[in-house]
């Protein structure tokens, strides 16, 4: 435990003095207007919900996507996992390289590529040509999360009211985004036709890449140059662990579902059985490795670790029902794109209230109830899912089904950021992001994997688009028990309230006040 109080004394030892953060309640130094802070705050956003757009704009096209290109179900899971999978793999990499070589350039670099890859993705002939482009668009996802996290957590690096509110919009990018991208895409489709959606999305991220060139400010001390010794100090060998054993970890997952004897199918035991070895070789080699990618002392905390664990559960329940209750609507119930976007515009607004709410209160109630209520959200959500017939309610199951999934979505979150983005100091606020959304990224990837088996084992036959409601049924009995099992963990958290402005803080604001009050004294004599 030595080492983790060492890891807070220097989360506290950089922050006093960091002149990019502000003094409790005040705009950040680095923003030359409030205009500035608030466009920033909303990039940030978008950045940390690039993937969830992505995965909400695919979601709502995959059947007439599937039927379009004669997809099986498991390349139409492919849509979504390949984005999740290399989002994943290379988060803790582009972590690196943004605490490393400069975040601003690394964030502006990525809204661009996505938008391309995002454009020629709608141009998409056959099932490789688009899983193929739905990992690009995943990897450039990776690369903008931790440099946007790592500027927002230098930023506003003294706990505050102002900073629980921008880490609120900040939170909303995940689960509203999914949303959001949902309601864009079943407009666009409907309009034109699924190749749109993408088109679209190519189109929003065109205009954040211009407006990002102005918002985003510069808040890092130092920034490395290319060089042997800097990249002695890179952990090349850590990162080609850890990216061979996500990506071959969750490949397995996700193809065993179609493979030709399923989990008995030696390509797919292969390929599990080395990715939990490179896995566990990536654990042991970060124990050994000076210059670690991912310091192991962070996770002796137990709060750290269990506050990854109750995310990582529950947002691969939230994750997994909200793919697979999509799919239900357009293949049971016969909606059309922009039907499921209608259906699923009260969650997007839910979850933009629940952020608001989320901002005011961190700091007044116990971040530990607020979890408490989010996994308890997520399990009463699929469960209304998992108990409904095709012919029930869409008002009496669905609908309070999207407005619960959410909140313990957006309660998650926000609790989950404070206290990553605080337990790590201002030169590894990149890695402390990366490390929470590959936590994300994963368990969306793993959670797709074991749907897609269950759903092909429950299905009659091979058939991509099931019209009967048994399969999804066993889907969101899944998720149920995922919720279950996430809530086991909730009791044992001891994270109080976050963000309350320190005294230390007060005073100085207080002195800050009363310099600037006598400076303009002087002046007018």
């Amino acid at each position: 435990m030595a080492q983790v109080d060492a890891s807070f004394t220097a989360v506290e030892s950089h922050t006093a003095p960091y002149s990019g953060g502000a003094t409790a309640g005040r705009r950040p130094e680095c923003f030359n207007s409030t205009l500035q802070e608030c466009l920033f705050v909303l990039m940030a956003a978008m950045s940390i919900g690039m993937s969830s757009i992505l995965y909400g704009t695919t979601t709502v096209i995959t059947a007439p996507i599937g039927r379009d290109l004669n997809m099986t179900s498991a390349q139409i899971t492919w849509i979504n996992a390949a984005g999740a999978l290399s989002s994943g793999a290379f988060l803790l990499f582009f972590a690196k390289v943004a605490d490393t070589f400069g975040r601003r350039s690394l964030l502006i670099f990525a809204m661009a590529a996505f938008a391309i890859s995002s454009l020629i993705a709608g141009f998409a002939s056959n099932a490789m040509y688009l899983d193929i482009f739905c990992g690009l668009l995943g990897l450039w996802s990776a690369a903008a999360v931790p440099p946007a996290v790592g500027i927002l957590g230098a930023a506003y690096s003294v706990p505050s009211k102002r900073k629980n509110k921008a880490f609120a919009c900040f939170s909303a990018g995940n689960p509203v985004g999914f949303v959001m991208g949902s309601i864009f895409s079943g407009v666009a489709a409907h309009l034109f036709s699924w190749r749109a959606s993408l088109w679209l999305l190519a189109m929003i991220y065109i205009s954040f890449f211009i407006a990002a060139i102005w918002t985003v400010p510069k808040t890092q001390a130092s920034i490395e140059k290319m060089s042997w010794d800097v990249l002695r100090r890179f952990d090349v060998f850590g990162i080609l662990l850890s990216i061979a054993g996500i990506a071959l970890f969750c490949a397995s997952l996700t193809i065993a579902g179609d493979a030709p004897h399923g989990w008995q199918t030696s390509y797919v035991l292969v390929l599990l059985i080395l990715g939990i070895v490179f896995m566990g070789s990536f654990v042991a080699w970060e124990g050994y490795c000076k210059y670690p990618l991912m310091p192991l002392q962070i996770w002796r905390d137990r709060n750290f670790s269990l506050i990854n664990i109750v995310v990582l559960l529950g947002f691969m329940s939230f994750s997994t029902s909200a793919f697979w209750l999509s799919l239900y609507m357009q293949n049971v119930l016969k909606f059309s794109a922009l039907k499921v976007a209608i259906h699923l515009l009260p969650q997007a607004i839910a979850g933009i209230l629940v952020n608001i709410i989320a901002g005011f209160v961190l700091h007044r109630v116990d971040n530990k109830l607020l979890t408490g209520i989010g996994t308890l959200s997520y399990l009463a959500s699929v469960l209304l899912l998992a108990l409904m017939k095709e012919a029930s309610s869409y008002w009496a199951f669905i609908f309070p089904s999207l407005l619960l999934s959410v909140i313990g979505a957006d309660l998650q979150f926000n609790v989950a950021n404070m206290y990553v983005m605080s337990f790590l100091p201002p030169n590894q606020q990149s890695l402390a992001g990366g490390i929470f959304n590959t936590v994300t990224k994963l368990c969306s990837a793993i959670g797709l994997g074991i749907s897609a088996s269950i759903y092909n084992a429950e299905s009659t036959g091979k058939a991509a688009l099931q019209t009967t409601i048994k399969p999804y049924q066993s889907l969101f009995w899944f998720c149920v028990a995922v919720s279950g099992f996430s809530l086991c963990f909730v009791p044992f958290l001891t994270i109080g309230t976050q963000g309350q402005e320190s005294k230390a803080s007060s005073v100085a604001d207080f002195a800050g006040e009363k310099e600037k009050e006598k400076g303009n004294e002087d002046g007018k004599k």
